[in-house]
């Protein structure tokens, strides 16, 4: 086996993984749309399972703007999620609940009035 055969080898596999890649983010994409019936699924699939090359290139081409929008949407839900879980799991206070703790603060006279003011923009801002 030569150098190049090496190198060709490596090209092969690597545009066969990104096909690969390609095709499940897809299918991936048919299954979150939730305004496509089931019977164009059934048949963006059917098509990708004989015509897989040029099916993929036409989804892409056709449907790529809401592609791209699905998978934003999706990953600032799970953004959005993560952020909520993290917030409970660290006990984050409500504004509510921080406007209060700053007034006991103001009341006991350990900050100033500026000050409180400040805390309660910060905690309205969030």
């Amino acid at each position: 086996m030569s150098f190049w055969d090496i190198v060709w080898f490596i090209i092969i596999s690597f545009a066969f993984v990104a096909y690969l890649m390609m095709l499940f983010s897809i299918i991936t994409d048919l299954f979150r749309d939730s305004e496509t019936s089931g019977w164009v699924k059934a048949i963006w699939l059917v098509a990708l399972l004989f015509f897989p090359f040029v099916t993929a290139l036409i989804y892409v081409i056709a449907r790529g703007k809401g592609m791209a929008r699905r998978t934003a949407a999706s990953h600032a839900d799970l953004q959005r999620q993560q952020d909520d879980y993290i917030k409970q799991v660290a006990g984050a206070a409500s504004p509510a609940d921080q406007i209060a703790q700053a007034s006991s603060l103001l009341d006991t006279g350990k900050i100033s009035q500026a000050e409180f003011d400040a805390l309660k923009a910060k905690a309205l801002a969030a």
